[in-house]
């Protein structure tokens, strides 16, 4: 393999690394997503042979991964420093989740749930007892 070839993997996996941590900075991917993907898509290893890599149990890095146990920070910095990476504390450029606006209530026309449909609604109700008291007054 030629110098040019190695200088091109080497400048591919620095983009991959790059891409994944921005994608987890921005809130796009979780951390255990983040790791997965570098496992994956850096180093092209299975869990077992990466999780031999890191000291640690397939089952734990398993758990990683998919956001679940209760990993400590010694396991993440052992996992992250096989990409030349270390974890901190970053600002975050945007928010990262804003909640939908909630709709405006309306005033249901139907009668409430659990009453009679056939009855009607009060609205109803008021409007034919003026007209039946015109007609009577008449």
């Amino acid at each position: 393999m030629g110098a040019a070839m190695k200088e091109n993997i080497n400048e591919r996996r620095r983009e991959l690394i790059d891409d994944i941590v921005m994608q987890h900075v921005t809130g796009i991917e979780t951390l255990g997503t983040a790791i997965r993907r570098l496992r994956l898509e850096v180093t092209g290893l299975d869990q077992e042979t990466f999780a031999l890599m890191c000291n640690m149990s397939t089952k734990a890095l398993y758990q990683i991964e998919k956001d679940k146990g209760n990993p400590t920070l010694s396991t993440i910095e052992a996992i992250l420093r096989k990409f030349g990476l270390r974890l901190g504390l970053t600002k975050s450029a945007t928010t990262l989740y804003t909640p939908p606006p909630k709709p405006q209530k309306t005033t249901p026309q139907m009668p409430i749930r659990g009453v009679n449909p056939k009855r009607k609604t009060a609205a109803q109700l008021g409007t034919k007892a003026k007209d039946g008291d015109k007609g009577a007054a008449e």
